[in-house]
């Protein structure tokens, strides 16, 4: 398990600094620490994790409820319900949207350090998420499109870095718990993860496009009222300002956020975005991010020595992160194409929804994040540090990709339905051993004044990757396939293997976390 090196008399220092500033008394504070390490009421772990595990269960239903049918209405024909775009534009921005809701992060995760907290962001944003699933569901065309996921994209990118964050506090830094309490809460993004392409494909293939959306919508709708009732009983650290921002420059923050919109505007209005280079800006646009990120928190007279080493050892994992998800994120792309296209999906004469392939691997996440945690827990210290489990999963997915070439070139039902279970098996290993490790890891490195911007810098990666994947979709039906999934492959497993080799100076660089 990962141990802090710092005494902890010094971390509950800085805490109650935090809360403090908030609005918050020390003692308070303490007394919200004290009962989350001793609370075992929730499988072990604290009851408050109960809270945030349902909340995101239900966002992940809508989340992947709707983006499991997403790519399906925008290349389906008009007189099949859907939009009729190109194929390749539409994957295009698809990996556009998915890497903007990881991007958004950014701006959720600095309200929540600078302004409201993590729970509070974490409500909002819920109740934006609903209303952009609304927008899909009743808005017709394009406008509903355009709406709707923008929406969803503000909405899930404040949401997922501040229920990250809040799941963080129920812990301190050497809580051997802390490991598969993400696994839990990883447990619970899985369940909605399955349930929701059920639903919404099942109604997409059965009534319309629309009434899926609106199955998302509901869904999250019932997460909210559910966390509503929740949400008092999480620590109040949870709602703690690290780093208030300054009364004096309220109006520069205004004035910087109209600019943006602006700026998105005029771009678009002009021509110089559009929908068939879209992918290609969020890709740049995510790359300054993460980079000014790095050198503000790096830079930050607020970060000590110790803290700035260990964001520097992030740098690798942030890299390989990027690696793995330009691959995994091809489900909602590449493999949504291919399983329209070639998989045979007859099963005793009715054939299977293309939806429901995204739920195999949440199946597979359900079954095996109770294994990994126990087998994390059960290891303790002489579990396999955190660099080399990234370098393992970045290696895992590259072969993941090496298992689509015996099928390569294939025509119409040439894949087994029980070759993709088999690969997608193999997906679900990979992403046990970087996902919900690189979650933990982010709250484990992050300085204390940039908390919730530091798990923001791991969904940074996800944002990259993300897009990336949206732009090698582009690419996969204009390059033979076994070229595309060997090349593809190769650099993840090159990558890896790069990593673990550095292992021990990233561990010296993460001064005591393991």
């Amino acid at each position: 398990m990962q141990h802090d090196d710092r005494p902890a008399g010094e971390h509950d220092e800085s805490v109650a600094e935090a809360g403090a500033t908030a609005g918050l008394t020390a003692p308070t504070i303490e007394s919200g620490r004290g009962d989350a390490r001793r609370d075992h009421g929730f499988f072990g772990q604290p009851r408050a994790l109960a809270h945030i595990f349902g909340v995101e269960m239900w966002e992940r239903f809508s989340f992947y409820g709707m983006q499991s049918i997403l790519l399906l209405y925008m290349y389906f024909s008009v007189s099949e319900g859907g939009l009729g775009m190109e194929q390749s534009t539409a994957a295009g921005i698809v990996g556009a949207y998915g890497g903007a809701v990881y991007l958004s992060t950014i701006l959720g995760a600095w309200i929540a350090d600078r302004i409201l907290g993590s729970e509070r962001v974490l409500f909002i944003s819920a109740i934006v998420i609903m209303a952009g699933h609304i927008a899909l569901a009743v808005l017709p065309g394009f406008v509903g499109l355009g709406v709707g996921l923008v929406l969803v994209a503000f909405g899930s990118g404040g949401l997922k870095a501040n229920a990250t964050s809040v799941v963080g506090t129920l812990y301190t830094r050497d809580d051997p718990r802390r490991d598969a309490g993400f696994s839990i809460f990883y447990l619970g993004i899985n369940l909605g993860a399955f349930l929701g392409p059920l639903l919404t494909g099942l109604l997409q293939s059965t009534v319309g496009f629309h009434w899926g959306f609106a199955a998302a919508a509901i869904g999250m709708a019932i997460g909210l009222v559910q966390y509503s009732f929740g949400r008092r009983g999480l620590p109040p650290e949870a709602s703690a300002v690290p780093n208030p921002l300054p009364r004096d420059r309220t109006a520069l923050v205004i004035g910087i956020a109209v600019a943006s919109v602006l700026l998105i505007a005029a771009l678009v209005l002009t021509g110089l975005v559009t929908a068939e280079n879209l992918v290609t800006w969020v890709i740049g646009g995510t790359v300054v991010a993460a980079v000014a990120y790095f050198v503000v928190i790096l830079g930050s007279r607020a970060v000590t020595k110790v803290e700035r080493s260990r964001v520097i050892g992030f740098i690798p994992l942030f890299i390989a992160s990027v690696a793995f998800w330009s691959l995994y994120q091809q489900q909602f792309t590449v493999l949504t194409i291919y399983s329209d296209e070639q998989l045979d999906r007859n099963l005793f004469g009715w054939e299977m929804p293309i939806s429901w392939v995204q739920s195999i691997n949440p199946v597979f996440i359900i079954i095996l994040s109770g294994v990994f945690a126990a087998i994390w827990t059960r290891m303790g210290s002489r579990q396999p540090s955190t660099p080399v489990k990234f370098a393992l999963g970045t290696i895992i997915m590259g072969v993941a990709f090496l298992l689509f070439l015996p099928f390569a070139g294939g025509g119409p039902s040439s894949t087994p339905l029980l070759a993709m279970v088999g690969i997608l098996f193999v997906f679900t290993v990979a992403e046990l051993l970087l996902s919900p490790v690189g979650l933990s890891v982010a709250t484990k490195l992050a300085p204390e004044r940039f908390h919730t911007q530091m798990v923001a810098l791991f969904f940074l990666s996800v944002a990259l990757g993300t897009a990336i994947a949206g732009r090698l979709a582009e690419l996969y039906t204009s390059v033979p396939e076994a070229v595309y999934f060997s090349v593809l492959g190769g650099i993840a497993i090159v990558l890896g293997a790069g990593l673990a080799l550095a292992t021990k100076p990233v561990l010296r660089l993460m001064q005591g976390v393991r």
